[in-house]
């Protein structure tokens, strides 16, 4: 007699991969989500102060702003279905609008 493969306790590997997921879908939303929004605030604020805003001014609005962008990021990654495009999105964006925020504040003179 045969039994299902779904009833057999197969050990500690069954507990273990929920947990990974979990540990995974966490740390992208906070370490994701953190890179997201650091790349966001240090993009706007040099957008900003390039357009003629002062910098602390800039600096404090893109900072308002990048609290509410965590907020969301956290929220859909945690929503998301799948945890690899959580993180490539958000460690992919928050590089990337990284990068563009050095060359804007290398174009100011």
């Amino acid at each position: 007699m045969s039994t299902p493969s779904s009833l057999i306790d197969s050990g500690p590997a069954t507990v273990r991969a929920p947990r990974l997921r979990i540990a995974a879908r966490v740390g992208a939303a906070v370490l994701g989500g953190y890179a997201f929004t650091w790349g966001l605030v240090a993009l706007a604020t040099a957008l900003l102060f390039k357009a003629g805003m002062g910098f602390h001014d800039a600096e404090f609005l893109a900072s308002a702003v990048g609290l509410l962008v965590f907020l969301v990021a956290l929220l859909w990654t945690i929503a998301c279905r799948r945890v690899a495009l959580a993180w490539l999105v958000l460690a992919g964006g928050g590089a990337a609008m990284a990068a563009l925020a050095s060359l804007v504040q290398k174009s100011i003179v």
